[in-house]
């Protein structure tokens, strides 16, 4: 049903996905999931460029995947943050150029199903996105002509749709989110409407699409053993194989085997050949071990960061479609001592919760309905430093400014000397991770403070601000004492 026009905007909540994306609002007090076009919750973040030159998104450019790979873009999330492009039509895009298309679809979406000028929003994000990735995600949103509101973890709006039925409830909860392509996890204590975030870790770089990609491999090996053919470089037999693994992938959460058949995957001498494979969970599960049993190390961390054992966890949370799969769940409770619960819907937790954040933003839900959220940073933020090791000077020391797991929006400062004398300049290194050395961490980038005034080396000092809002985006300051010059 549409709903009237109202006086003002509202806020919506959105997913953006590395496989899929939604979008949702409060509605009632509740957080609903707005049907795309096709009347469907979930929309497939891919985008593609017709013949016709129209870009396309979600199935309408999942659908010519197959047969139009090269102007079609999936999983761009990836990217999001980096210097890399894709091509479509022959023209180059940003990954922040590819999103947006996205984000405009789904907004549309939700002004004509809704029959209002909805303009706001709240973006999800993983919580270890960085800083370059967390500005691209804010860009994008701009350049669908969205106002951002906030950029919320997502295994905070995650938690956020639990919540928001369990106001009251006093637990120590974990939340293992394993998306399509990323990995986080939180710990977050609940208590009387408060949400108060402990820790976070992860990986940007583990999902679903890398369990695709183990068996993708191990099928064409056993291609290329059976008729001595590499198929790997045909993009658009790629593009097959990847929907059969898909397919496969999803069976396998509820069969102990599926019969993967690709009829006419190439031809041998002018013959047809299929790529045929009889997949059981047991060699599936054996493929993509390694990958779940490497995130105990993420779920240690938090942990230990949020001074907790394993013992004093009152419920621990899936969220994201990659935690179906069996070995995840069996993983989880070997690990923890204590099984998993779906008690949010794995697919729609994230949206829903953006949603919630959004009513909250709004102020939708009255004061004896809001929550109380509290969030982290979850990585260490420095610069590096000239100091000394076993009495020998060092020009890589890093110098934490913001450890990690802090609290957000935080600001910390330090104050540092001049190194030279008659130094009139200074280069300030941004960097973010946990290791020693500096360049050992990702490096974020620099700004140049000049005209410090000449004198002898430590007699001029410049404090370095470091500010870090609720988005999780990094704003860095230098400022000399003695003149109050900033940059």
């Amino acid at each position: 049903m549409r709903r009237g026009m109202k006086a003002m905007s509202r806020i919506v909540g959105i997913d953006l996905g590395t496989s899929t994306s939604e979008i949702a609002i409060l509605e009632g007090k509740k957080p609903f999931v707005i049907p795309n076009h096709l009347g469907e919750k979930i929309t497939p973040s891919a985008v593609g460029l017709t013949d016709g030159g129209r870009i396309v998104v979600g199935k309408e450019a999942r659908d010519q995947l197959l047969f139009k790979p090269e102007d079609t873009v999936i999983e761009v999330k990836r990217l999001m943050g980096s210097l890399e492009t894709v091509t479509m039509g022959g023209k180059e895009y940003t990954p922040q150029q590819i999103s947006s298309f996205i984000l405009a679809y789904l907004m549309d979406c939700a002004r004509k199903y809704l029959g209002e000028d909805i303009d706001r929003a709240v973006i999800t994000a993983p919580a270890y996105f960085s800083d370059a990735q967390r500005r691209a995600t804010v860009e994008a949103g701009k350049l669908a002509g969205i106002k951002v509101e906030r950029i919320i973890n997502e295994p905070t709006a995650a938690s956020l749709d639990y919540g928001i039925d369990h106001m009251q409830t006093c637990q120590n909860i974990l939340l293992y989110d394993l998306g399509g392509g990323t990995f986080d996890v939180t710990v977050l204590e609940m208590f009387e409407g408060v949400l108060d975030v402990k820790a976070s870790s992860g990986n940007n770089k583990l999902g679903g699409k890398d369990f695709d990609q183990r068996l993708m491999n191990y099928l064409l090996e056993q291609f290329i053993t059976k008729h001595g053919l590499d198929l790997s470089n045909d993009k658009r037999t790629m593009m097959r194989l990847k929907e059969a693994v898909e397919t496969c992938k999803i069976a396998l959460s509820e069969a102990d085997e599926h019969h993967l058949v690709i009829p006419f995957f190439t031809e041998v001498e002018g013959n047809p050949v299929s790529l045929e494979e009889m997949v059981s969970r047991e060699m599936f599960e054996g493929l993509i071990k390694e990958l779940i049993d490497s995130t105990e190390k993420q779920i240690s961390t938090v942990l230990s960061d949020a001074r907790l054992a394993a013992s004093e966890l009152d419920l621990i949370l899936l969220v994201g479609g990659s935690t179906r799969i069996p070995y995840v769940r069996k993983f989880i409770e070997q690990t923890l001592g204590k099984a998993p619960q779906f008690v949010v819907d794995p697919e729609l937790a994230v949206v829903r919760g953006a949603a919630v954040q959004a009513g909250i933003l709004s102020e939708e839900l009255s004061s004896g309905e809001d929550i109380l959220i509290t969030d982290v940073c979850p990585y260490t933020l420095g610069t590096s430093v000239l100091g000394y090791i076993g009495g020998l000077p060092h020009t890589d020391i890093y110098d934490v400014i913001i450890p990690r797991n802090v609290t957000i929006p935080t600001v910390k400062e330090k104050v540092y000397m001049t190194v030279y004398d008659q130094q009139t300049a200074v280069e300030i290194n941004i960097y973010q991770g946990e290791y020693k050395k500096a360049s050992d961490n990702n490096f974020l980038g620099k700004i140049m403070l000049k005209g410090i005034p000449p004198a002898p080396a430590a007699e001029e000092k410049i404090k370095i601000s470091f500010a870090y809002d609720v988005n999780g985006i990094l704003q860095v300051e230098g400022e000399i004492l003695s003149t109050g010059k900033k940059a």
